[in-house]
């Protein structure tokens, strides 16, 4: 694991899930340092639930797995960017991706 990763004062970091063939970025969620090196070993992801306080596998109920091709980090050391193989929806509503609402924007005339 790189030393210079920086996690939050509750041992987490923020991880950026994107599909490595489509590159749409699939969902946002936590790892602590054991759901990295799950994830390293495993070569699928692993989270950190915020609400359950406790591990998860991405679909180890849903089976819609993600199966890890690349990890990287930022420049600061406080966020990853996970690319995977997704075997189903990213979302739990069944949606591909999490990000499937938009919000619209207000532009001002000059």
């Amino acid at each position: 694991m790189p030393p210079e990763l920086k996690y939050d004062a509750h041992g987490l970091i923020p991880a950026v899930v994107q599909d490595a063939a489509s590159r749409q970025v699939l969902m946002v969620a936590w790892m602590n340092a054991e759901s990295l090196q799950k994830t390293m070993e495993s070569g699928e992801t692993w989270f950190w639930s915020r609400s359950r306080a406790e591990l998860w596998h991405k679909g180890g109920t849903s089976g819609n797995i993600q199966k890890v091709t690349s990890l990287f980090y930022d420049c600061d050391g406080d966020t990853l960017l996970v690319l995977v193989q997704p075997a189903g929806p990213a979302c739990h509503t069944g949606e591909n991706t999490c990000f499937y609402r938009s919000i619209p924007l207000q532009r001002q005339n000059p």
